[in-house]
């Protein structure tokens, strides 16, 4: 290598080491105290093992009953959706007892199931618990979803005793098996819901209601010393939850006209008229309610607007029943009564209403039926007049 060669690879390395001297150094991130640092990762804890043939319902939140927009519901006999925090605690897998392929006992008081809980160091489970283990973390309407499938638990039908486990798919996401289409199970819990007398609530069970009966939130008071083929129990474990079911129950007559009706109802009902009706009484004048009524036909009330549009003998009349709730009253139910203003009657079944009118032809009347929370009208019967049984 000559030296002129070698004296520029010197010069480039010279320059290069002063390059690398004067450059500026990167920044270096600020030490991280003790109280700023990320906290490291931990586990979520396990949940504590359950004592043979029990389940684990962990802490968590239950939507307790049913809300008002979710049908089947019992207004007068369950929550309306209100969020409850439950504490964690173990339930028996089975009803009593608790033996898969065994016949759950019945026939027992409530007396009874408690002592043979008690007996096994448990104690009956609370109504709310009951509801939080059928429903499962998602809040379910029945223990294997949001849609009724007769098939899963083998309900709607007349209840009969079958193996525990039988219904392989009857189970909840905690664990609970056979919770319906099964026995009632006794509860802890008293059957508070305006009624008189000492009635303790059963849950579960199995009838040819399915639909209704086989929801999570749905139970029954039944007296703590009756016994019933159908009626068992399971038990729990753990502290107990201290919450209750809580209602405000509006109870009275099944049918009460109101007087002169205020002027902010009849307003909300006019508006409620449905678009079908409003267009076959074009041409006879605007519809207006000229009688309103509180129909009971649970413990929570239903407003019945009776009203026609035109006048006599060109007149078209008829019913409305709505739902009155915080914000726009619920349309239910809409019912022709001809060309006379409507007579309402309630008799024997409050769930049943009797819309009167008449036409041309005859005096008629037909039913409005209440279905827990769904109103529908039933088949005109012709030639009855308003004041005929």
């Amino acid at each position: 290598m000559s030296a002129r060669v070698c004296e520029w690879l010197c010069c480039l390395l010279l320059l290069s080491a002063s390059a690398c001297r004067d450059a500026p150094k990167a920044p270096t991130e600020p030490a991280t105290s003790a109280s700023d640092a990320a906290p490291p990762w931990s586990p979520k804890p396990k949940p504590p093992t359950p004592p043979h043939g029990m389940t684990w319902v962990p802490e968590g939140a239950l939507i307790a009953g049913t809300p008002p927009d979710r049908l089947p519901r019992i207004a007068d006999e369950e929550m309306a959706g209100e969020q409850l925090v439950l504490a964690g605690f173990f339930m028996d897998i089975f009803a009593y007892p608790n033996e898969e392929g065994a016949i759950p006992e019945t026939g027992v008081t409530h007396a009874r199931a408690e002592a043979s809980c008690a007996e096994q160091n448990k104690r009956l489970c609370t109504e709310l618990e009951w509801e939080r283990a059928c429903k499962g973390p998602e809040n379910l309407t029945y223990e294997y979803g949001d849609r009724y499938r007769p098939e899963v638990c083998l309900t709607g039908r007349t209840p009969r005793m079958l193996p525990s486990g039988y219904r392989q798919g009857c189970r909840s996401e905690f664990g609970a098996r056979d919770l319906h289409g099964s026995v009632w199970e006794w509860t802890s819990s008293r059957w508070r819901r305006g009624t008189t007398g000492e009635l303790f609530t059963v849950r579960g069970g199995n009838g040819v209601a399915g639909e209704l009966l086989g929801r999570c939130a749905n139970g029954m008071g039944r007296a703590p010393d009756s016994t019933s083929p159908q009626v068992g129990f399971r038990c729990c474990m753990g502290p107990v939850n201290s919450a209750e079911v809580s209602l405000r129950i509006a109870r009275g007559k099944p049918l009460e006209l109101r007087g002169k009706p205020e002027r902010s109802v009849a307003e909300a009902l006019d508006a409620l008229l449905p678009a079908a009706a409003r267009a076959t009484l074009a041409g006879y004048g605007p519809w207006r309610v000229q009688a309103v009524w509180d129909w009971r036909p649970i413990g929570n009330e239903l407003v019945v607007g009776g009203g026609c549009a035109g006048v006599s003998p060109a007149r078209r009349c008829g019913v409305l029943v709505a739902r009155m709730r915080p914000g726009p009253p619920e349309l239910m139910a809409w019912v022709w009564a001809g060309h006379y203003p409507p007579t309402v009657k309630v008799k024997a079944d409050p769930r049943r209403l009797w819309v009167y009118g008449g036409d041309r032809m005859s005096h008629f009347r037909q039913p409005v039926l209440f279905e827990w929370g769904r109103v529908r009208s039933g088949d005109v019967e012709r030639n009855v007049r308003p004041g005929a049984e």
